[in-house]
């Protein structure tokens, strides 16, 4: 599965750094909402009942000399640097992972920007190697990821980007439209032998089912096995049962 950019804060070893869990940063922000001091928007949001809006921020304090003064990179005080990097859009100061502000996305992106592109219709920033090759959907970040229901767009995790156009931040089948996440051509071929090592009793050989493929969206009708029926139509065993199961009449 390919990946989406993700936003940057993702958690990491805290061992030697400054800030918080989520970011590395010599300075605390002052909250427009409520005016409390928190290293960053995450540790404001889980101990407060609202959100801190990361546009609106105007003011932060030194974790050095404490003082308190509008939102820059630099303390005016004592010199330390708050973060290598520091967006004046986002508000954002973190160590040097080769962020970038995209405009479209209109937050923060843990790049290099480099090996990234804004695919304007999904409208959001993908790993260039889906340039032209990626199922497009309108908007599809701008949702909630249908296993864990977290935020796509503004998640710290990364988001795959499934073949049938979806994202997901894991999983082998999209929960949406059911498509198989993964080449599971492989997979298909090992319960190939094991359906055929494995006769069912006599009184289920000859019976047969319809169903459909949620792969190819084929229906077909086929042998019924205990460990899967196979589309007839492209070989997936990603498929659903539509109707009961019958004895063949022209095997009885």
């Amino acid at each position: 599965m390919a990946a989406t950019a993700r936003e940057d804060g993702a958690c990491g070893e805290a061992q030697g750094r400054r800030g918080c869990e989520h970011y590395d940063r010599g300075c605390l922000l002052k909250a427009p909402c409520c005016d409390k001091l928190y290293t960053c928007r995450l540790c404001h949001d889980n101990n407060e009942d609202h959100q801190l809006d990361r546009f609106k921020v105007k003011e932060v304090q030194c974790m050095n000399c404490e003082k308190i003064q509008h939102a820059q990179q630099t303390c005016e005080e004592c010199s330390t640097l708050f973060g290598e990097y520091y967006c004046s859009i986002c508000h954002l100061f973190d160590k040097d992972k080769k962020q970038y502000h995209c405009e479209n996305c209109g937050i923060c992106r843990i790049g290099p920007k480099e090996d990234f592109f804004h695919c304007l219709k999904c409208n959001l920033c993908l790993a260039m190697n889906l340039q032209g090759k990626h199922k497009c959907i309108e908007n599809v970040s701008r949702q909630n990821c249908p296993i864990c229901l977290e935020d796509i767009h503004t998640s710290r995790v990364v988001a795959h980007v499934l073949p049938c156009g979806h994202l997901l931040h894991r999983g082998y089948r999209c929960p949406l439209c059911m498509h198989s996440a993964l080449d599971m051509t492989r997979y298909w071929r090992q319960l190939d032998d094991e359906v055929a090592q494995t006769p069912m009793p006599s009184e289920y050989q000859n019976m047969t089912v319809d169903i459909l493929c949620n792969d190819c969206n084929g229906r077909s009708t086929v042998q019924f096995h205990i460990l899967g029926m196979k589309c007839n139509i492209c070989e997936s065993y990603n498929t659903a049962q539509t109707g009961g199961r019958r004895i063949s009449l022209d095997q009885q």
